[in-house]
């Protein structure tokens, strides 16, 4: 049964299976699993805590700091994607990352450019793909042609690789043509098919976890799910008190509505090759220096440097410029977690997690 999460409703649909009593595992615990090979990370879930009071202060800086950036990035996505669909348009984002940035782009979509747009967000995992159900729920009410999917950013280009081949399976299964080409904030990898930007800025949405992504968990593809079930997720309905979510959201509209009143937002190029070419260039030297044979073990970008130390075991945090305000809550997590911390001037990005490997001391 779709779910608005703790948006309001007509700001987004969940195509996702709320699962009641879910067990958790520690983060150690399903580091483990994972890279023993027996678990595949999609098929476990460790429990979210709620933000300290300092990491939420640092939410609160990067908001003021970069508030006005990621406004102007969502109201050129919302541009990108109005030139490229006719009728009314069905905003797909991929849960969690792009569930701000689709509430945010589909109100920009009717009040700024006065089109059609409804928005659901689902799931997708890497090795397992694209929930194929909730596409099937999608398409029972809405025209291929009109689907764009969204999200935050591209690290490695992982996601955007996965929702391509994902896609073009169904689409081969099904006889439909739905494009499979990710439009993001900001694209490090080269590998979204649209993008406002290919910078390294600290999106402040990825800061948090839950309490400002509609108190929905990262979703898992096990958790009883039958096999025409949608993938699954814990909503935090506990932590409604401290959530974020709508009011985020309504804020970098507000922005981006002042931004579209003034007039002044322009393009950004986005040179896809230099990007990719960055990337490979970045994962190649970082895997050598650090002695890495395993390249998911490696994650660039604040974004996915940002999830590791929220949800993983990681092994050392690497900073282009430790003094740089887009990393303070990275250096807070690292600090926390008691992860090493190494300054590489070179970086092509503001940070880079690496995981730690099963054995490593």
């Amino acid at each position: 049964m779709p779910f608005s999460g703790s948006y309001r409703q007509g700001d987004v649909q969940f195509l996702l299976r709320r699962l009641p009593g879910h067990a958790f595992v520690s983060v150690e615990e399903k580091e483990a699993l994972i890279q023993s090979g027996q678990r595949h990370y999609s098929e476990m879930l460790s429990a979210e805590r709620l933000p300290s009071a300092r990491h939420l202060a640092l939410f609160d800086e990067a908001c003021q700091a970069n508030r006005g950036r990621m406004a102007a990035d969502c109201l050129r996505l919302a541009h990108l994607v109005a030139a490229r669909r006719s009728g009314q348009i069905t905003l797909v984002s991929l849960a969690r990352a792009g569930t701000p940035v689709g509430v945010v782009v589909r109100h920009l979509l009717e009040r700024v450019l006065h089109r059609d747009a409804v928005h659901y967000s689902v799931s997708i995992v890497r090795d397992r793909g694209i929930d194929e159900a909730a596409l099937r729920t999608i398409l029972a009410g809405h025209v291929p042609a009109s689907i764009v999917f969204i999200d935050g950013w591209t690290g490695k280009g992982v996601i955007a690789r996965e929702l391509e081949r994902s896609v073009e399976r169904f689409n081969l299964q099904h006889r439909v043509r739905i494009d499979a080409g990710l439009f993001v904030l900001s694209d490090l990898a080269g590998a979204a098919a649209c993008a406002s930007s290919d910078a390294d800025y600290l999106i402040p949405s990825s800061i948090l976890n839950a309490t400002v992504s509609g108190l929905v968990s990262r979703t898992v593809v096990n958790g009883g799910t039958g096999q025409g079930d949608y993938h699954g997720c814990v909503y935090y309905k506990e932590f409604a008190a401290h959530d974020r979510s709508q009011a985020f959201a309504d804020d970098i509209v507000a922005a981006a509505l002042e931004i579209a009143e003034a007039g002044e937002l322009a393009p950004v190029p986005v040179d896809r090759a230099r990007a990719a070419a960055t990337s490979r260039a970045c994962l190649r030297d970082l895997a050598e220096r650090h002695g890495v044979a395993d390249v998911n073990l490696i994650k660039p970008g604040i974004g996915e440097a940002t999830r590791v130390l929220l949800r993983r075991v990681p092994r050392l945090l690497i900073l282009r410029d430790p003094d740089a305000a887009d990393v303070a809550h990275l250096k807070l997590l690292a600090q926390e977690k008691e992860v090493p911390v190494v300054v590489d001037r070179a970086l092509p990005y503001q940070g880079v997690s690496l995981i730690r490997r099963e054995g490593d001391a």
